[in-house]
């Protein structure tokens, strides 16, 4: 394979993997479609893949404004709109120029001059790398990721139904009657209705203690993407645990995630303080009109597990959670580190009442627990 093919290959993966975490279905067909549509164009202007991508890989309404925002989070600028009359060449990111005929300032120069498989390794570097290690200006790239990502929670079948328009499901009665009177009783088509799935409750429980001061921005950054995208956000509720229990849901309504994270600091009181993971989850249970909030709902936990509470205490309130709730789903920064056992006191005791129990020490951990709220993946 040539540099070139090489190149291409790699940022096209690491698009599709942007994608499917920002909540866009994409399948094998799709991928082969926009690979083709790129040999075709050639990648060196940054509309046509924009374009090349649109047209290949959405193939719902609400996948276009999902697809603008991972396209901007990935390659680093705003996406371009039919309406753009300039094109720019492909960088994304500001590192790498993909298209071959241009060279990475812009002139023309001889293919074997330049590096151009700089930004594919660079972003999936960055996307394995644990974030209590990363450099600032890597942080700010990992800000960018984050914005893109979705969090529907898995589908479950409603009490609502709809008319079927393939013809599956029971026979919708009412409509069936009234098409025979409109044709003056002679025989009809069975008109039939089925039932509308909607996306569960997300109810994420961001641990904001001082041993998880290197991972909480990351983490409500990714709170506040599933806050905000896409018709399912409506449904996600975010709290902070700490030393108390803080409902952060209406600070991150803010669209703009600066905004959202200066609303957040200040409706919380106890930024990287202790943790009473049992006491905050009773608090969570039993408040008022909150224990509504986890039933049925997919609860994520994202936090070390270390407890400076009763560990019997954090075992009960588990157990009452994982009655209640339809899935509970613990993501642990510790679990990606070589030889990680759940041997903290909070961690075993909580660990029995889980469901799925993964890592969340990087980028790649976060989009694995976004498909896995989903019910796309598991453990």
């Amino acid at each position: 394979m040539s540099d070139r093919a090489e190149a291409v290959t790699k940022v096209v993966v690491g698009f599709v993997r942007t994608l499917r975490a920002a909540g866009v279905a994409v399948v094998p067909g799709q991928v082969r479609g926009f690979v083709l549509a790129l040999e075709l164009l050639g990648p060196a202007l940054r509309r046509d893949v924009y374009w090349a991508g649109r047209l290949t890989l959405c193939a719902e309404r609400d996948d276009l404004d999902r697809y603008d925002r991972a396209f901007a989070a990935y390659f680093g600028e705003r996406a371009g709109g039919s309406g753009e009359r300039r094109a720019l060449p492909l960088r994304p990111r500001r590192q790498l120029t993909v298209g071959m005929e241009h060279a990475v300032d812009g002139e023309p120069g001889p293919a074997a001059e330049r590096p151009v498989a700089a930004l594919a390794s660079a972003a999936e570097t960055l996307r394995h790398r644990d974030i209590a290690a990363l450099t600032d200006a890597e942080r700010v790239e990992l800000r960018r990721l984050l914005a893109a990502l979705a969090l529907p929670g898995e589908t479950r079948r409603s009490a609502r139904r709809r008319p079927s328009l393939r013809g599956r499901g029971e026979v919708d009665v009412r409509r069936t009657t009234r098409e025979l009177l409109r044709h003056g009783g002679e025989p009809a088509r069975l008109l039939r209705r089925t039932r509308v799935r909607t996306p569960r409750r997300v109810v994420l429980l961001v641990d904001v203690s001082g041993s998880m001061a290197p991972y909480a921005d990351a983490l409500l950054r990714f709170a506040h993407a599933a806050r905000n995208g896409g018709p399912a956000a409506r449904r996600t509720e975010v709290f902070t645990l700490g030393t108390r229990l803080t409902r952060v849901t209406v600070p991150l309504t803010h669209r703009h995630p600066e905004f959202a994270m200066a609303a957040l600091s200040r409706a919380v009181p106890d930024w990287s303080g202790g943790t009473r993971l049992g006491e905050t989850l009773r608090t969570l249970l039993f408040g008022q009109g909150r224990r509504n909030t986890v039933r049925g709902a997919v609860v994520v936990l994202l936090s070390d597990g270390w407890e400076r509470g009763d560990p019997a205490l954090l075992a009960a309130e588990m157990q009452r959670l994982h009655r209640l709730a339809n899935k509970v789903v613990w993501a642990n920064p510790r679990k990606g580190r070589p030889g990680y056992a759940p041997l903290a006191a909070g961690m075993a005791a909580a660990l029995p009442s889980v469901d799925v129990f993964v890592e969340g020490h990087s980028l790649a951990a976060l989009e694995h627990l976004a498909a896995v709220v989903r019910g796309a993946a598991d453990a």
